[in-house]
């Protein structure tokens, strides 16, 4: 059998060429959740773009439901004045291959309870989402479950006399029949070890991140020798060299001085932030993250780094959740302490976020189309998950001149 291609061009030559892709799972069928509709509907609309480009007459008669307009299947996750629900699916999904995509970070959902309006927690969103998959199991052909903030995932490893909340919500969804979960920049992936048996993928934003940038900031250049990449912690240390590694710059990091005398909050309280480090004298500085919580500890990072002579400091990361409001973020790009913030579409972003000149929203959903498109092929994601090659043709594109990726 052909495997079918995860780039634009090989498609165009399967039609030149007239090959016949290898046949799909089943059809398509996309079910948002609660939180997740919006992201979605710009999914099915990429998807739809994406099989109306390779589409041949022959593919979409012998598999019924391979083209279509919309892939979208609707669910209602009715919540009674209780406050317990289920889930109510409302076409056919016998025999198709269904991508549930949850959004376990949208506060902005809410439903009634005991006539109040209550916010959806990601415990709220995750029950939903087993709910769903019960109501599809035993007629759905495959189930996958696209959750681009891994459930409980900062719960990833125990200290203490504490809870695995990750691991145990992994094997949940596997013995409830899930084959696919695929989730972005997860806190730990080492928690995929809970399912040695199910396919989980943990894919990296890195190519839209840089690729934004380049969007946002027109004098932007990694090869002039005044560009270094910050990690906020020890524990993004291999996301951060990664970032500096492809893009030739050099890496320093900061690590937690924490009191760990005290606990705040269920974590030890941070007294400082210790830099390890060359000097960032003049420097365009980008501190990477898989995540903006409530963004103090990046701030005063990024305070750290304009103090040492930092000329200007972005951040970037793949949620952007802004717990506590962004009132503070918006006061550091007054000051000149940031000048830009990346975070991607994945989780719901609140509007005044999207309204702010600080602030860059980094679209994956075409990335998330193409997934579920070569997913469905059962097709390598070797290409998909690697962002390397695509990487380094972008900076070829762009000019710049850096050790390794020019030749």
């Amino acid at each position: 059998m052909i495997s079918v291609p995860n780039d634009e061009k090989s498609y165009s030559r399967y039609n030149q060429y007239g090959d016949n892709p290898m046949a799909p799972v089943g059809p398509i069928g996309l079910i948002p959740l609660k939180g997740s509709v919006d992201f979605t509907e710009k999914v099915n609309y990429y998807l739809n773009k994406r099989r109306s480009e390779y589409q041949q007459e022959a593919i979409v008669s012998k598999y019924p439901g391979f083209f279509r307009n919309d892939y979208r299947i609707q669910v209602d996750n009715a919540r009674f004045s209780s406050g317990e629900g289920k889930a109510v699916v409302m076409n056919s999904v016998r025999g198709h291959d269904l991508f549930i995509v949850s959004d376990v970070m949208n506060y902005s959902c809410t439903y009634k309870m005991f006539g109040q309006d209550n916010r959806m927690s990601p415990d709220d969103h995750y029950q939903d989402l087993k709910r769903v998959i019960l109501a599809c199991s035993g007629k759905a052909r495959r189930i996958n479950v696209i959750m681009p903030f891994l459930y409980e995932s900062r719960q990833h490893k125990r200290n203490s006399r504490e809870s695995l909340d990750c691991a145990f919500a992994l094997e949940e969804l596997y013995n409830l029949g899930v084959a696919n979960i695929i989730t972005f920049d997860a806190h730990d992936e080492r928690v995929s070890n809970a399912i040695p048996l199910s396919g989980f993928e943990s894919l990296p934003a890195t190519y839209q991140i840089i690729k934004e940038m380049y969007r946002q900031i027109p004098d932007l250049s990694f090869s002039n020798g005044k560009f270094m990449i910050i990690s906020p912690d020890e524990g993004g240390i291999s996301r951060a060299m990664y970032f500096a590694s492809i893009l030739g710059v050099p890496l320093g990091t900061f690590y937690k001085r924490r009191d760990y005398t005290k606990v705040v909050n269920g974590r030890n309280p941070i007294i400082a932030h210790e830099f390890l480090g060359d000097s960032v004298q003049d420097m365009d500085i980008l501190i990477v993250d898989d995540m903006i919580s409530s963004g103090d500890s990046m701030l005063d990072i990024a305070r750290e780094m304009k103090d040492r002579g930092a000329r200007n400091v972005y951040c970037a990361v793949t949620f952007g959740l802004f717990t506590e409001g962004i009132d503070h973020f918006s006061k550091a790009y007054e000051e000149g302490i940031i000048n830009k913030v990346f975070a991607t579409n994945l989780v719901y972003r609140r509007p005044e976020l999207l309204e702010a000149p600080w602030f860059a929203d980094v679209n994956m959903s075409k990335f998330v189309a193409l997934l579920i498109d070569a997913i469905n092929h059962d097709s390598s994601l070797s290409n998909l998950i690697n962002p390397t090659e695509k990487i380094k043709k972008l900076l070829r594109e762009k000019g710049e001149k850096i050790e390794g990726i020019n030749n």
